[in-house]
């Protein structure tokens, strides 16, 4: 079963193809929520040496950066071995 963890804002990577998708309307609309009623939904990320590479919840993430938060509540997740 997955944890809930703070993460560091900061020591978690947004891949390239992901960070593409980024809609910046959404962002400010998840950031005027999270201001009243918190981060309801963890994000997810796996671990990548020290510092960790988003899979899930960009505009979450996003959204708490904005807010100048320095950490978000998420999942660590195993990548599969090929």
């Amino acid at each position: 079963m997955l944890e809930k963890t703070a993460f560091p804002i900061d020591r978690i990577r947004v891949p390239v193809k992901r960070a593409k998708t980024l809609d910046a309307m959404k962002v400010k609309t998840l950031a005027e929520s999270m201001l009243e009623e918190g981060q309801l939904t963890p994000i997810r990320v796996r671990a990548d040496g020290e510092n960790f590479v988003l899979i899930e919840g960009l505009h979450r993430l996003e959204a708490l950066r904005a807010l100048g938060e320095e950490t978000v509540v998420g999942y660590l997740v195993h990548a599969r071995p090929h």
